[in-house]
């Protein structure tokens, strides 16, 4: 038995300003791959155990992931590729792939719908099963191309592997003929809104449930419900209900129907009203004087690394620091340029210095001045650190050269890279305790919920008035591909 297993990870926000080249995604080729992804929590090292519990030869051509950004470079996507369908090509007897759902390449609109079309031409009748994130835009192209599709059923995201364990476990029913898998699809016209794919609350929550209901009928194999990504700017942006049935298209088909159809009837609870910036800090304040103790958090997801933001932006400090709010840190502000000055400078160095909005929105058309801070450099790494929270639980995550920047009423950490505060390495590493302090500016939206929430007194979500690469707020955006009509830029519409 031969498998080939591979990972090619990347939600694409086409309205960020982040290149995406191949460099991005630091590739692991072959041999590399399989030792990048052994052990690991994702759909791949999923695939990889199950594999070698089978005593499989495993043929691993890539394991690559980039943090969300701009599309995909042409060159990159294509070799990226090649590497998948070339090891397919010379011969296997199951595909199990970890992909994403959300690529948009600049050669290729549905970037998984393209690459499983490939395959399928040089392997027109392997087993293929695929594991998607929950943010995945399903396309036609997916569904027709593919044996078995599975989603994450969490966000923030935490059954990675176990995602890569249904999948691949139905892969090894159909390989052994217990199980004849077929796809049920529903596509919503509905662009719902990253923060209300929260599955902890709310009507996503309902619609995993009734996903997790459905998987105990008989005959069921697997349900999903992906939430989609509304910044992947091409026509089949937008949620999904995608089912797997034994042998039973009808029933596959009845199931998906049935629980899009309820997704449709609370599309309300999917759009996410931001509130004006001064109102969410005068609700931060108000938390910061109520019962508990710990800082309230600032969600600055108008600027989410894991969505494609800059993590350059500073409207949310701004606009703190113009409220009067102290005892605040923010983490991180990546600023290459203001990293060296201070590191230049030296520790405990007195500084002035421009730090953030130095990155045009180029696509947005939106450009920002940079404030000028004065301030002492409290504390400078190499900014790695392992992660000891649920999110990538033991891998290393770098920052880059990074400075604490002590302006008084803020404590700044300022990096190289852009880094999603999913674990409290972004402040221990630099010896400031996030517990410690009144409010935490976090640019995250959910990664960091799981790790911040337990040491706070509250949050409180915050969105640019003047915009971001990732504000919750639609209407900033110039959306031009997607499917029309659609929900809820087409308010009225009908389905």
């Amino acid at each position: 038995m031969k498998i080939v297993i591979a990972r090619m990870n990347h939600e694409t926000n086409t309205f960020s300003p982040i290149p995406t080249p191949l460099a991005a995604f630091d590739p692991q080729w072959d041999e590399a791959a399989r030792s990048n992804q052994k052990g690991a929590l994702t759909a791949m090292g999923a695939f990889l155990d199950i594999a070698e519990g089978i005593a499989a030869e495993i043929v691993t051509p890539l394991a690559a992931w980039a943090n969300p950004s701009a599309a995909v470079a042409a060159d990159a996507y294509t070799l990226m590729c090649d590497a998948i369908v070339r090891a397919v090509g010379q011969g296997c007897d199951a595909i199990m792939l970890d992909l994403h759902g959300a690529m948009v390449a600049e050669n290729a609109d549905d970037g998984e719908g393209a690459l499983l079309e490939r395959i399928r031409q040089v392997a027109p009748d392997t087993p293929m099963t695929v594991a998607l994130d929950l943010h995945g835009n399903v396309t036609q192209k997916m569904v027709a191309h593919a044996d078995i599709i599975v989603s994450f059923k969490t966000y923030p995201h935490i059954d990675m592997y176990e995602t890569g364990e249904h999948a691949g476990r139905l892969l090894l029913d159909l390989l052994a003929r217990r199980a004849h898998p077929v796809i049920g699809w529903r596509q919503i016209p509905l662009l719902s809104a990253t923060l209300t794919s929260n599955t902890s609350a709310s009507a996503m929550q309902r619609a995993v449930q009734a996903a997790q209901q459905a998987e105990q009928e008989p005959g069921i194999l697997a349900v999903s419900v992906l939430a989609g990504f509304p910044l992947s700017d091409f026509r089949d942006a937008g949620m999904s209900v995608v089912v797997v049935a034994d042998g039973d298209a009808a029933l596959a088909d009845t199931v998906a129907e049935r629980i899009a159809r309820r997704m449709w009837e609370e599309r309300v609870d999917f759009v996410y009203d931001s509130l004006p910036l001064a109102q969410s800090l005068a609700q931060a304040r108000e938390r910061s004087r109520g019962p508990g103790t710990g800082p309230v958090l600032l969600l600055d997801h108008s600027d989410n690394v894991m969505s494609g933001g800059t993590c350059n932006t500073m409207d949310v400090l701004e606009a703190a620091l113009a409220a009067g709010l102290e005892g605040i840190a923010v983490g991180p502000i990546s600023d290459p340029e203001a990293v060296a000055q201070m590191i230049a400078a030296g520790l405990d160095a007195q500084v002035t210095l421009a730090v953030g909005n130095k990155v045009p929105l180029t696509q947005q058309g939106i450009t920002k001045v940079p404030p000028v801070l004065t301030g002492r450099v409290a504390a400078i790494s190499d900014g790695r650190f392992t992660v000891t929270g649920p999110i990538y639980t033991g891998s290393t995550i770098q920052m880059g050269r990074s400075v604490l920047f002590d302006i008084g009423a803020a404590r700044i950490v300022v990096t190289e890279e852009r880094v999603e505060p999913y674990d409290t390495g972004v402040f221990t590493s630099l010896g400031l305790d996030p517990a410690q302090q009144s409010f935490l500016i976090l640019k995250s939206r959910m990664y960091c919920r799981p790790v911040f929430v337990p040491i706070s007194r509250g949050l409180v979500e915050c969105d640019s008035d003047s915009g971001g690469p990732t504000s919750a707020n639609l209407k900033l955006f110039p959306i031009a591909k997607v499917r029309r009509p659609i929900y809820p830029l087409d308010a009225d519409m009908d389905w």
